[in-house]
């Protein structure tokens, strides 16, 4: 009889086991996860528009360390009712702007947000964006991940 408990009790102990192994590789994969360095924005500057009303645009560096391509789809600038990403590009001899639905920056690369190319265009600004104040700009990434960080905001004629 002794041996019968042991054998019914055995289905049990292995099904311990086997969780107990899956909780450790859980574990092992979320510090991997973890451990991925989070994204780097530097030199991050909204130029306001010469003509108030007028949508202002924002431009940055942003450096992706980590092991996995990155991809924004979407920035939120405090202080603006609404933001758009979007890509100048010349057609037919014409510079024009078209909306971008993200931005891929690649594992270990860095990407260029700059007058000419990719920016951030914020619409309807509040009047306490003035020259010389700082203000949020949150990053969404597909992924639902999200990185905020300080914008400098310039005057129009200043050096971009």
């Amino acid at each position: 009889m002794n041996f019968g408990r042991r054998l019914l009790a055995l289905p049990a102990i292995a099904a311990l086991a086997l969780a107990a192994c899956a909780d450790r590789e859980e574990a092992e994969e979320t510090t991997v996860a973890a451990t991925d360095a989070a994204p780097v924005v530097e030199n991050a500057r909204l130029v306001l528009p010469p003509v108030s009303g007028n949508p202002a645009a924002a431009y940055f560096d942003i450096t992706n360390p980590g092991e996995k391509p990155l991809t924004i789809s979407a920035v939120g600038i405090d202080g603006a009712g609404r933001s758009e990403l979007h890509q100048s590009m010349e057609m037919d001899g014409k510079m024009m702007m078209e909306g971008m639905s993200g931005i891929d920056i690649a594992a270990g690369g860095t990407g260029s947000l700059a007058p000419g190319g990719m920016h951030v265009m914020a619409f309807d600004l509040d009047d306490s964006v003035t020259a010389g104040s700082t203000v949020e700009m949150t990053l969404t990434f597909a992924d639902g991940e999200t990185l905020t960080t300080q914008v400098t905001v310039q005057g129009a004629g200043d050096e971009r």
